[in-house]
């Protein structure tokens, strides 16, 4: 215990540290969202990849996934890799450092304002923003109390409480650069620290081979075995599902994409590409195959509460950590969390308040803003996010999954389709734009009143009957963003832009790149 308080200790000080470092550079807006534009392929690749990963893949998606899947949920984090990672900096990258660059943008509404010419998706994009990236904050503050309970046996609202008071000190002292380089300093303690947690729980079942035998006795609901250590598992069809949402989500979440903006040059995007597929690999994949062994470490009965009579899938990895890890490591698994954790958390509430003080603030007051005046107000949002996201949290019945399926579904819904191919094409129309975000945040915030609030329990039964789980706010998360990206491209045909001459010069800016 005092190894752990001692290793806590150094790192939260290290962290306002930096934050303290980062207030002396950070005087513009352009400074405090993106670092002045010059960040590096390393600081940019760990930036995305720590922000990517947190407590809530780590703790829950982890955890229930693994529960559901087996050693198949492995396949989540080979797809974050790929698909999540790899393929967003290749297709994404460039294009919108190049892009944003040229129109001058910050945030994510801003693009949608200028690229498509309408002050109406700016408001409602940012909007749409602020509500959805809410519960998302408070499913990475779920997971890291959970554990911070398990590890400190410190009440799970002191938790919450004490993490959000941390964040909020180092963001709103230094910003994307301080946000920034504590994302490098943690993504080097998250690739140390699950490669040493991975091994030590094979090991604590008598090597791999062992481990797998030992995961194929567990029969599934039907009574079968082999199944939790197949190379699909149980449920291949929901398990797309989940690789979907986790791993084309990032392509339209405005915390995940607004790293790009950030680039220094295309050499730096070159070089990020292959660092963040390599850290996602580590973490995200090593993540899900530790998931996966789960259900060798609890019973359906043990991670049951005795309140609800429901299962409580996010303590399946505190639970499995405290079981397998020495003591002298477990401070290494507790900084591991936080440290993947923080970052997250910083990405989220710049991208909030930096959204809401550039994309709905300014525009409605007469008087010129100072660059001074909009950092400081971003300031005061930074904080008021973090309250509002911690009331969430403090309901300890809510899982991490929901939580962040209903905010990744709504984000991605609305925004994937119409970022991407506004990179890419003059032809997406306004029109288009607004049918996806209404599309996205229609079918969420749908699906999320009959399934996920109990107030049709029959249909809800049926719907978790059927091979695809339309019970499940991941798959609708899912439909949410296939929704968009068939949607925009029908719509863009039969709609025009009045404005194509003035979008033809936006495209511009790539042949300028290449001169």
């Amino acid at each position: 215990m005092t190894v752990m308080w001692i290793t806590l200790i150094a790192y939260v000080l290290l962290m306002l540290g930096i934050g303290f470092y980062c207030r002396k550079k950070t005087s513009s807006v352009s400074d405090f969202v993106l670092g002045g534009r010059s960040i590096g392929p390393w600081m940019t690749a760990f930036a995305y990849g720590s922000s990517y990963f947190s407590a809530v893949v780590f703790i829950g998606y982890a955890g229930q996934f693994g529960w559901d899947y087996g050693i198949s949920a492995t396949w989540i984090g080979i797809g974050n890799a790929l698909i999540g990672s790899m393929l967003a900096w290749i297709i994404l990258g460039n294009r919108t450092r190049i892009m944003t660059k040229h129109l001058n943008v910050s945030t994510m509404p801003e693009f949608f304002e200028k690229r498509y010419f309408s002050k109406g998706l700016k408001i409602a994009s940012a909007l749409i923003v602020f509500v959805f990236l809410i519960p998302y904050t408070a499913s990475v503050y779920n997971g890291l109390s959970r554990l911070f309970e398990q590890a400190f046996h410190i009440d799970y609202s002191v938790c919450i409480i004490a993490m959000a008071v941390l964040t909020a000190a180092y963001v709103i002292l230094g910003g994307y650069k301080a946000t920034a380089i504590n994302d490098f300093i943690q993504g080097i303690i998250m690739l140390f620290g699950i490669a040493a947690v991975v091994i030590c729980t094979v090991e604590n079942k008598g090597g791999l081979t062992n481990a797998l035998l030992g995961l194929g006795a567990v029969p599934d609901v039907n009574g079968n075995t082999n199944v939790f250590n197949s190379l699909f598992g149980p449920d291949p069809i929901n398990l797309l599902g989940v690789v979907i949402l986790t791993s084309l989500g990032t392509w339209g979440l405005p915390q995940m994409v607004q790293k790009f903006y950030a680039v220094k040059d295309t050499k730096s995007i070159r070089r990020g590409t292959v660092i963040s597929t390599l850290f996602a690999v580590i973490i995200s994949a090593g993540s899900y195959f530790l998931g996966g062994f789960g259900r060798l470490f609890a019973t359906t009965e043990s991670i049951t509460s005795p309140e609800t009579g429901k299962p409580v899938y996010d303590m399946i990895v505190p639970n499995m950590l405290n079981s397998a890890i020495p003591e002298l490591l477990f401070g290494l698994v507790v900084v591991l969390v936080l440290s993947a954790s923080m970052s997250t958390l910083s990405s989220l509430v710049l991208t909030s308040s930096s959204t809401l003080t550039i994309d709905m603030i300014k525009p409605f007051i007469k008087k010129e803003m100072t660059e001074k005046k909009q950092v400081f107000i971003m300031r005061i949002f930074i904080a008021v996010f973090i309250v509002l996201s911690v009331i969430i949290a403090l309901n300890k019945n809510t899982y991490i999954t929901t939580l962040m399926s209903i905010s990744w579904g709504a984000l991605a819904g609305a925004f994937l389709a119409p970022f991407m191919y506004g990179l890419f094409s003059k032809k997406i129309t306004k029109a288009s734009v607004w049918v996806s975000l209404i599309t996205g945040v229609g079918i969420t915030v749908i699906s999320m009143l009959i399934f996920n609030l109990g107030f049709f329990p029959e249909l809800t039964k049926a719907a978790a009957a059927l091979p695809l789980n339309l019970a499940s706010p991941i798959n609708w998360g899912a439909i949410a963003m296939l929704a968009g990206l068939v949607l925009v491209p029908i719509v863009s045909l039969f709609t025009r832009n009045k404005k194509q001459v003035e979008i033809d010069k936006i495209f511009d800016c790539y042949k300028k790149e290449k001169a």
